[in-house]
C-alpha cells in the first residue's frame, strides 16, 4: 500500500509539511471569522475568532482543550500573548466595542483600555477601532487603531496614556489602516513594526514613535507580525504567508494563491475552491517552540492551518 505524503509549502530554503485537519472542534462549537492566533510556552494554541465563545484553546496536536470569551463575540480581532516574568497574558482587541483587554490565560480581565482621550482625533463620527497590540520590554502598551483613524497609541503598563503618532495619509510616518503592530528585538534595539496595510508597506518606528524606515518589497497587504528567532512571519491578506530573514529580506512565501483574493465574493468563497496547501485570506500567524507555523484566515466560518518544518 502506498502512503501519500502530505503537501509541502515553501521553497528549497524553507519547507513545511501540511498537517491536514489539525484543529479538532467539538460538535457543539464552531468558528466565526478566525482573526488572531497565538501560542504559549507549552505550545498550546489560542484562536481568537468572532464566534461565541471567542477564544478556543488547543494543544499542539489540535485536540480541543477549552473555550471562553463570550464577551468578545462579533468583535474579536488582534490577539497578542505577552510573557511577564513567569506568567503569560493575552492582549485582545475588540473592534465591535472599541477596546483592548488584558487577560490571564483563563480569561480573567486584568486591564481594559477604551477610546484614548483625544477629542482632536475622536468624536461621535470619527470612531476608535483598535486592531492589534504590542508590548515593549518595560511593559509599555502600543495599540494600533487600524479600522478607525489610523493612529498608534502608546500607554504605560498600567494603562496611562503617553502619546500618539501617525494619522491617515500616505507620507512616511502617516498610516492607512495600521492593521498590525509588534516590537522587534532582533537587532538588540527595540523597534516598533507597523503593518501599514492600506499603504501596502511596513513602517518601522522607535519606541517614541519616530519614523526610522519603510519596507515595501515582497508584500502586498501585511496584516500582523510574529517574530521567531531571527525570522519575521507575517500574513499577507492577499493569499499568502511571508517569511523574512533578520534583514527583512524574503526567505519564502507560503501557500501563495494569487487568484483567491481576485474571486467574486472573497474571502467567503465556495468550499470547492479551497485547497489545503493554499491560503485565501491569511490574517494571523504564530510559531511554536518546534518551529511549526499556525495560520488563521479571515473566513466567515474560520480556517486554521498547521505547518511543520520538513
Amino acid at each position: 500500500m502506498t502512503i501519500s505524503k502530505p503537501p509541502q509549502l515553501g521553497n528549497t530554503t524553507r519547507r513545511y509539511d501540511l498537517v491536514p485537519g489539525w484543529a479538532k472542534l467539538p460538535d457543539h462549537l464552531e468558528f466565526g471569522y478566525t482573526h488572531g492566533i497565538v501560542v504559549d510556552q507549552l505550545d498550546n494554541v489560542y484562536v481568537f475568532h468572532t464566534g461565541k465563545p471567542s477564544i478556543f484553546k488547543f494543544d499542539e496536536s489540535g485536540e480541543f482543550k477549552t473555550a471562553w470569551g463570550e464577551e468578545f463575540e462579533g468583535g474579536a480581532h488582534g490577539c497578542y500573548l505577552h510573557k511577564e516574568q513567569n506568567n503569560e497574558y493575552l492582549f485582545l482587541t475588540d473592534t465591535a466595542r472599541g477596546k483592548v483587554v488584558k487577560t490571564d490565560l483563563n480569561g480573567k480581565h486584568l486591564l481594559t483600555l477604551g477610546t484614548p482621550e483625544r477629542p482632536d482625533i475622536y468624536n461621535e463620527e470619527l470612531k476608535y477601532i483598535p486592531t492589534d497590540v504590542a508590548v515593549s520590554a518595560n511593559g509599555d502598551i502600543y495599540v494600533s487603531d487600524g479600522y478607525g483613524q489610523s493612529w498608534i497609541h502608546h500607554y504605560t503598563a498600567a494603562g496611562d496614556y503617553i502619546r500618539s503618532w501617525g494619522g491617515k495619509g500616505t507620507e512616511l510616518g502617516q498610516l492607512n489602516c495600521p492593521h498590525g503592530i509588534s516590537i522587534d528585538i532582533r537587532s538588540g534595539i527595540e523597534e516598533v513594526y507597523v503593518a501599514d496595510r492600506g499603504n501596502h508597506r511596513i513602517q518601522v518606528f522607535t519606541l517614541e514613535g519616530n519614523f526610522k524606515r519603510v519596507i515595501v518589497d515582497d508584500m502586498d497587504q501585511p496584516c500582523s507580525f510574529y517574530f521567531h528567532g531571527e525570522d519575521l512571519f507575517f500574513p499577507d491578506l492577499n493569499s499568502r504567508v511571508t517569511i523574512f530573514d533578520k534583514n527583512d529580506r524574503l526567505i519564502c512565501h507560503l501557500g501563495e494563491d494569487q487568484q483567491a483574493y481576485k474571486q467574486t465574493g472573497w474571502p467567503n468563497l465556495p468550499k470547492s475552491y479551497y485547497n489545503d496547501n493554499k491560503f485565501s485570506s491569511p490574517h494571523g500567524v504564530c510559531v511554536d517552540s518546534k518551529g511549526s507555523v499556525y495560520v488563521s484566515e479571515w473566513i466567515i466560518d474560520g480556517r486554521v492551518t498547521k505547518l511543520t518544518l520538513a
